[in-house]
């Protein structure tokens, strides 16, 4: 099959349900204050973000392993159907913890969708072709991604945020009339068991680590054993679950793979790419919100130039690599001006005007495009076609796990500088996330500044968090050695 229609039969198969997947990571993240001001539970509303990354998480292994036993276009029908009918329910729910349940369920088939995405890709393409490849899809993953905002936000003001879930009926009735269209291949059978014990463990791990940083973002003395409990499963089933993956005859997680320093350097810098750009979508609408009383719409559009220029970035990343088969030079130089532009942010976001931040979010993105394409492309072209399925979803693992735990962190600094600078500021911000600016314009004049100033200042608190978390990026693409295809 020529390279033509190699791409007219597989690419458009996997666009749209990893769109779709990516998508809903994020398309939440300006329909927050609409969803909190329905539901109340403000202090439990980054759940809805951060139940639906925990069980990508959790899936993206999961899908990596059957998906190399049972065949991947197979596995995509699965996990199709799990997403819509969980799209639903979620459109249904009437209270946080409900809805929290619901994206439980959806990041359960959207993690499958990611996983089996990038792995059809390494399937189906030769592996000099594959930055190309990768370039678009990580075009589609991060300006998915970024794409969020911006039509949860139009949704949400105009037909209420039960409508962002709702869009995903008629995508997913397509993305599986496209899926159909993929040539079945067979899968590696195998007589081994499922590695039951280490998804346990795994789930045990994330839950209770998560579970503990929302403890701590309370500021309550009164949680201190609960989060000192929480702290200690989290780290007993760490441990167990290293210790089950090494003796695991087909372990959930590839440890053999993760003993690699270039996989696991870039398993690691996609952890920090996730952590970093899924916070940023996800706290930048709410500061729009409340520092600069923009509505929904307006704070989605804001973020338009951040997806054009991760989509652009990504897309002739991918191409120079496939040009020169050079790989991690682009992430250790795009990493550099991410996080010169995250401080900007940080020391200067309250005097940026709406008409220069946009400029500074598509800088911002043409570099931020330079690091998952060159990820996937170099972790499938060390692992080789054997392990092919485990090495797509050790990225998705990763990056689902940056992007879960990175949300968490960050809301715990947030509330945490809130909380410690004032409890009744820590209480306004809460309310002005549900009800908009009106509730601080209904201040004296005074307190109005001194509100603003210290939610300013616990902002910039959560940027240089986000920033944090590029330089650990930047660290690791300097050091991989993965610096050239073969």
């Amino acid at each position: 099959m020529d390279r033509r229609s190699v791409f007219l039969q597989v690419f458009p198969s996997i666009t749209l349900p990893m769109f779709m997947a990516v998508m809903d990571q994020t398309i939440v993240a300006t329909a927050l204050p609409a969803i909190a001001a329905s539901l109340g539970e403000v202090g439990r509303i980054s759940w809805v973000v951060v139940s639906y990354l925990f069980a990508g998480t959790v899936a993206a292994p999961v899908y990596g392993q059957l998906g190399d036993v049972f065949g991947r276009r197979r596995l995509m029908l699965v996990a199709l159907p799990i997403f819509i009918v969980a799209s639903l329910l979620c459109a249904a729910s009437r209270s946080v913890e409900m809805l929290a349940c619901a994206r439980v369920l959806q990041g359960l088939g959207g993690g499958g969708l990611m996983t089996l995405s990038q792995a059809l890709i390494g399937e189906s393409v030769p592996p000099r072709e594959r930055g190309r490849y990768q370039g678009y899809l990580a075009a589609v993953v991060v300006g998915s991604n970024t794409f969020g905002p911006v039509v949860g936000g139009y949704l949400a003001q105009h037909f209420g945020w039960p409508s962002i879930f709702l869009i995903n009926l008629p995508l997913g009735l397509i993305a599986v009339l496209l899926t159909l269209r993929l040539t079945a291949r067979p899968g590696v059978r195998t007589s081994q068991r499922f590695d039951y014990s280490g998804l346990l463990l795994f789930v045990l791990f994330v839950a209770s680590a998560l579970l503990a940083l929302e403890q701590i973002q309370q500021m309550d003395v009164r949680a201190l054993p609960v989060i000192v409990v929480l702290a200690v499963i989290a780290v007993g089933a760490l441990v167990g679950l290293l210790w089950q993956e090494k003796r695991a005859p087909l372990p959930l997680l590839p440890i053999v793979l993760l003993r690699q320093p270039a996989i696991w350097r870039s398993d690691a810098l996609a952890a920090c790419h996730g952590a970093a750009l899924v916070a940023l979508i996800t706290f930048l609408p709410i500061y729009l919100r409340v520092g600069h009383g923009l509505s929904a719409t307006e704070t989605g559009l804001i973020l338009v130039p951040l997806m054009i220029g991760i989509g652009a970035g990504s897309m002739i990343t991918g191409r120079i690599v496939t040009q020169t088969g050079r790989l991690s030079v682009f992430p250790s130089y795009g990493l550099i001006v991410v996080t010169l532009n995250l401080l900007v942010l940080a020391l200067w976001a309250p005097q940026l005007s709406t008409a220069i931040l946009p400029w500074i979010l598509l800088w911002n993105g043409l570099f931020m495009g330079t690091v998952m394409g060159v990820v996937q492309v170099t972790v499938q072209s060390v692992a080789g076609p054997t392990m092919l399925g485990a090495a797509a979803a050790s990225v998705q693992f990763s990056r689902s796990v940056g992007a879960a735990f990175g949300t968490a962190i960050v809301m715990a600094v947030l509330f945490t500088a809130l909380a410690m600078t004032d409890e009744e500021t820590a209480r306004l911000f809460a309310h002005t996330i549900q009800r908009g600016g009106d509730v601080l314009a209904g201040l004296p004049a005074d307190r109005q500044a001194t509100v603003r100033a210290e939610i300013s200042e616990a902002f910039r608190a959560a940027f240089y968090t986000i920033a944090g978390f590029t330089t650990l990026g930047l660290v690791l693409a300097w050091s991989s050695p993965a610096q050239r295809l073969e």
